[in-house]
């Protein structure tokens, strides 16, 4: 699906999906595992049909995992762009290695790739929901570009942005595995409600090994959000502590010496603890979204509902 005819643009397209390069593919799997999750049992239809209309709907449902990981690369792209990295999953980024222009024209080409796709599927409350999910993207990078003082050291600020942003991909694309599995709004909620609180926990997971992460681990430089002068929960929850803390938020990061007072407060606080504690809040409700899905006797969707749950507390418990 990422193949295009100038070469260049060719190999810019292509160089997240590369083996060693890939990623976890943490979105796709969700995917995968919830189209099984809910997809309903057929029941027994005329001799050599079932398997075709099982088959067809299973193809339909990842192409919306394909769809996502797209979304979900071409905004990696555009985000280094913005954010003027210099490396992701370990390697060079794109914008480093072939310049911003290639890089923001590849990002923008998975994106067309990404609605050629969608438009295929013929749903139109899918193909909303996806372009909806751009939009978030848009939307959420915008708020963390031009945020006030007061929007910086609000969490219900920085919730409604790491939504945009993380979670909203996830949880409208398992929206959409239940809407083509012909699922009622009820289950389609549930699975949104999965992947809403899976991306929330998942974001908020991310922001604690910002701070105690190593590099090598994460691919990226740790604390790279502070220095960025992005201000995540940790931090948000540091200053609930010390209020203080505040006016350091607010002179920004530009001085590394404001960087290594917020770093102080943030061990003297309880905030790593307590983002760990909202991203298992998080997680709990994840896991409660699958556990209230209609039950199903079949053992391939035990076994799916099962590894999506344990999912749940994969997110919270990774070191990288």
């Amino acid at each position: 699906m990422v193949i295009a005819e100038v070469p260049k643009l060719a190999s810019a397209a292509e160089y997240f999906f590369k083996m060693g390069v890939e990623g976890k593919r943490f979105r796709p799997t969700v995917l995968l595992l919830m189209s099984t999750a809910v997809n309903l049992s057929v029941p027994e239809p005329p001799k050599g049909l079932g398997d075709s209309v099982t088959t067809e709907m299973r193809n339909r449902q990842q192409s919306i995992a394909e769809i996502t990981e797209m979304i979900h690369v071409a905004s990696l792209l555009h985000d280094d762009v913005l954010d003027d990295a210099d490396t992701r999953r370990g390697i060079g980024s794109l914008n480093f290695v072939m310049g911003n222009k290639l890089a923001v024209l590849a990002g923008d080409f998975l994106l067309s790739r990404a609605c050629v796709a969608l438009a295929s599927l013929k749903n139109t409350e899918v193909v909303s929901l996806l372009a909806t999910v751009v939009e978030h993207l848009v939307t959420g990078e915008t708020m963390q570009m031009t945020t006030s003082s007061g929007q910086r050291c609000s969490m219900e600020y920085y919730m409604q942005k790491t939504y945009y942003k993380t979670a909203s991909l996830i949880s409208n694309s398992c929206k959409a595995i239940a809407l083509l599995a012909g699922q009622t709004e009820e289950v389609a909620t549930l699975a949104y409600e999965y992947g809403k609180n899976l991306g929330l926990a998942y974001q908020l997971i991310d922001d604690v090994l910002d701070f105690t992460g190593t590099s090598a681990s994460l691919g990226k430089g740790s604390l790279s959000d502070i220095r960025h002068g992005i201000v995540t929960a940790p931090i948000l929850f540091a200053i609930e502590e010390f209020p203080q803390l505040r006016a350091v938020v607010e002179q920004g990061f530009d001085n590394p010496t404001n960087v290594d007072l917020a770093l102080e407060y943030l061990g003297r606080s309880h905030g790593i603890q307590k983002t760990k504690e909202l991203a298992m809040k998080h997680a709990n409700l994840a896991a409660e979204a699958i556990d209230s899905l209609p039950e199903n006797d079949d053992e391939d969707v035990k076994r799916s509902r099962r590894a999506l749950v344990d999912l749940t507390q994969r997110v919270v418990k990774r070191t990288k």
